[in-house]
């Protein structure tokens, strides 16, 4: 054969006269293991599966350009249907890109190679739910809102429940790219929900983490899959922990001077080991769009809490909550205002209120320590609206995820009116992406807290790691040595096969 040769079963990117019949081999193949009628190569079908919610999709969507995709899609059923495709994958030297629910934003399902496009929501059943450990095993397939009716009706709860929760967000895609979910700084982000997870790597092997996250029985390789977005196999199972819904809910509001006031109290109390539900100091600017979007009464910087569990428990909570917020000048505004959040916290999520184009705009949310949080955010503002001032870019943030040691800033920029030059507009949004995390890094900051790093944000991985980061490239090529798993993303690069 001549031209490029693939690795495994020797077939590559051949002359445009033998790349139909390639595909259409490959396509047979995978009919044989998943049935002829969960193979596609539809060009619509193929499109769909590439996009996502990443400004990038959306872009080249409004403007009818064409997206990087897959030469074929495949939905099996089974992790065996997996083994199989990843090993049909492997021969041909196909790359191949996993998809759940599309509810992603750095670009991770663009097939930028071509290859397999995954889906795996026909695995979308719950396994078994254990309530004497408070587990449920699901396949990583299955929609978390579906998931969490069911659990609910039992009176348990995996409390995990992203801004994409009913946008088709899955079980397997939250673990994948390490999601956080509105209660995460009580309960956990998806990653210290997992307790175990099944997944198929190269050339179509099952493997399984141990049954328990916490051992001493070396290296954790629970949480490599997690977070490897695809690039080290293709997650197929999870076993997650579960809650008892919680016996009640409080909401305080409180408006402070600055937002270094609202950090302060948010600081104290993490650092007291009082755990809201959930936490959310809103910059003025962000505060403006928030209360005007659930029509509230503006309130300048805002800090929303969630309190759930037992009546003694929030008691005790919510009197240390209000000693700290009176030493940090907080101004008591009543639960109306954190129970408005909470009815409508997924209304910043619907059409008409997230941000789509003509406009720019990008969510560099990043994460630190809290001696960092307050310069980082400051760093971050001037940046954007002084760095972008031609432009008239704006920035808005609010701290919506914490931990005993930090917490997280969900900050975004806007351009409202966008090069009209496709190319210009797409080099204008890396330009700001780039001095975002640029300023993350230089203050204490990392890349992001939860949104993955898919395409858009694999640039940045070595700034960010430095010498540490050849040893996940190391990792990459050990468990994946024809690198056909997601290609182009975490910045591990091209496939060899070139298909």
């Amino acid at each position: 054969m001549t031209g490029d040769s693939g690795s495994g079963g020797g077939f590559g990117r051949t002359s445009a006269g033998r790349r139909p019949f390639v595909v259409g081999q490959l396509t047979r193949d995978l009919s044989a293991v998943v049935g002829a009628e969960h193979v596609s190569t539809d060009p619509e079908e193929l499109a769909g599966q590439a996009a996502d919610w990443s400004w990038m999709s959306q872009f080249l969507r409004y403007r009818e350009l064409p997206l990087p995709t897959a030469d074929v899609v495949v939905r099996p059923d089974s992790t065996e249907e997996v083994e199989g495709v990843v090993r049909i994958a492997s021969e041909y030297g196909a790359p191949i890109v996993p998809r759940g629910g599309g509810s992603g934003t750095q670009g991770g399902t663009f097939a930028l190679y071509g290859g397999i496009a995954v889906d795996l929501t026909r695995m979308n059943r719950i396994l078994e739910v254990d309530e004497s450990s408070l587990s449920v095993t699901v396949q990583a397939g299955i929609d978390g809102s579906v998931l969490e009716k069911e659990l609910s009706s039992v009176g348990l709860t995996l409390a995990h429940y992203p801004g994409s929760h009913f946008f088709g967000a899955t079980i397997g895609g939250s673990l994948a790219a390490r999601g956080s979910g509105v209660v995460s700084t009580k309960y956990g982000k998806a990653e210290q929900l997992a307790m175990q997870v099944e997944a198929v790597v190269p050339p179509g092997k099952r493997v399984a983490t141990l049954p328990v996250p916490n051992h001493a029985s070396g290296p954790d390789l629970m949480q490599t899959l997690i977070g490897s977005e695809g690039t080290l196999g293709i997650i197929t199972q999870a076993t997650m922990r579960l809650d008892p819904l919680p016996e009640g809910r409080r909401f305080l509001s409180y408006q402070f001077p600055n937002v270094a006031a609202g950090i302060e109290a948010a600081r104290l109390i993490m650092t007291r080991r009082i755990w809201p539900a959930a936490m959310r100091l809103y910059d003025e600017a962000d505060s403006a769009k928030l209360t005007a979007m659930l029509d509230l009464e503006r309130a300048g910087v805002l800090l929303i809490i969630v309190l759930d569990g037992a009546e003694d428990f929030m008691s005790l909570e919510q009197k240390v909550i209000a000693e700290i917020s009176e030493r940090t000048d907080g101004r008591d505004l009543g639960p109306g205002p954190a129970q408005t959040w909470w009815d409508g916290k997924y209304e910043p999520f619907a059409k008409g209120n997230a941000p789509a184009p003509p406009t720019i705009f990008g969510t560099t949310d990043t994460c630190a320590r809290f001696a960092a949080l307050p310069g980082l955010y400051e760093a971050k503002k001037r940046t954007i609206e002084e760095g972008f001032a031609q432009y008239g870019a704006r920035y808005t943030c609010h701290f919506s995820h914490w931990y005993p040691w930090g917490g997280m800033l969900y900050d975004r920029f806007y351009v409202d009116d966008a090069p009209e030059d496709p190319d210009e507009a797409l080099a204008l949004h890396d330009r700001l992406w780039d001095a975002a995390v640029a300023t993350s890094l230089a203050n204490g900051g990392v890349i992001n807290e939860h949104h993955g790093i898919g395409l858009k944000l694999g640039r940045f991985m070595r700034p960010q790691y430095g010498a540490t980061f050849d040893l996940m490239l190391a990792l990459k090529r050990a468990w994946d040595p024809d690198g056909i798993m997601n290609p182009g993303k975490l910045g591990f690069g091209a496939p060899k096969s070139g298909w």
